[in-house]
């Protein structure tokens, strides 16, 4: 995916008024076939998967010993016993060490990531444009995916999205997917979106991005995850995760809004209202839909709270803040 096409203002506001097509065929995809319990595939993930209806997705994480994420990801259930699991592109052969490393069944495991391009159609009118070529992808519902007839294919298509606008996920033969993107862009309201555009999105809507706010030295205690994780059932990095939550964490992410048009960059300091550094910027953007700056970051003082106001910035230049909840953006068509 190139950093933009036409430009990323442009490609932002395409996104927000009709339709984009982001190219993210670098993500990794694994099959996994067996019962969950049985090779091991529930004690990975931190998000329970034993009452997961069929065709349904959801979130959540695989982490190390020390309950440090190694990678956030979308579990998909295909059958009772098949699964479908997509993880980040640059952690891919990562996480493909870290399942056979604890899977019970190795051959139950499949990495076709090189065998899957992903086309990601964004914007509220996303649904009305896919319609004209394929049946019944109206059906589907927020966090589910179904098995599509398309181009003489059979493609996985999901709703899950990371832009805040309603959108769908097409999982395609790596030698058709040109095909597909030229057909999505017969419809003259389609525009191709890069990766500028698809990180103000993702940060207006505070999602964390693996690599910035989520690594191997951070529990998801920390980077506010704790609702994709299920303590009563046992996973790799638990133990960790509850010695953490009884001796408390030390650090916490917050997202915070800038009182002027002014960006907070990655790396850049944060501080208390005396000047006091705090923590770290993680991602930072100007948002044009509220015309601020808006960033995350992690700070030390775990007592920082909603509607506290911080400084961000460096030793020389500070710039004022105030602490908020994300969503930053609370006006895409998202789940309708």
């Amino acid at each position: 995916m190139p950093l933009q096409y036409e430009g990323i203002l442009a490609e932002y506001e395409s996104t927000h008024r009709a339709a984009t097509v982001f190219d993210t065929s670098h993500m990794g995809e694994f099959l996994i076939e067996g019962d969950h319990q049985e090779i091991g595939l529930d004690r990975l993930v931190t998000c329970s998967i034993e009452d997961m209806p069929l065709r349904t997705c959801r979130y959540g994480m695989v982490l190390n010993e020390q309950g440090g994420i190694v990678d956030d990801l979308i579990v998909f259930r295909l059958e009772k016993a098949k699964w479908f699991i997509v993880v980040n592109g640059t952690t891919t052969d990562k996480d493909a060490q870290h399942f056979r490393k604890y899977l019970k069944n190795k051959m139950a495991f499949h990495n076709i990531s090189s065998e899957l391009g992903k086309l990601d159609i964004q914007g509220p009118l996303s649904r009305e444009i896919l319609k004209s070529f394929i049946k019944n992808i109206e059906k589907l519902d927020y966090y589910t995916f179904n098995e599509f007839e398309l181009l003489g294919e059979r493609a996985i298509i999901s709703r899950t999205g990371y832009t805040g606008e309603l959108g769908y996920e097409i999982y395609f033969p790596w030698n058709k997917t040109v095909q597909l993107w030229e057909v999505i862009f017969q419809d003259r309201r389609v525009k191709p979106a890069g990766l500028g555009a698809r990180d103000i999105l993702r940060l207006e809507m505070g999602y964390s991005l693996y690599g910035h706010e989520l690594n191997e030295s951070i529990s998801p205690l920390e980077a506010g995850l704790s609702k994709f994780v299920d303590l009563k059932k046992d996973f790799v990095g638990r133990e960790a995760l509850l010695k953490r939550q009884a001796q408390g964490v030390s650090r916490k992410i917050i997202c915070f809004i800038s009182e002027t048009r002014r960006s907070p960059r990655s790396e850049q300091k944060i501080y208390d209202t005396q000047d006091v550094e705090i923590g770290s910027v993680t991602s930072g953007t100007f948002s044009p839909s509220l015309k601020r700056g808006l960033g995350m970051g992690y700070v030390n003082n775990v007592g920082v709270a909603l509607g506290q106001k911080i400084l961000f910035g460096d030793a020389t230049n500070k710039f004022p803040a105030e602490v908020t909840t994300r969503p930053f953006y609370k006006e895409g068509s998202l789940k309708t």
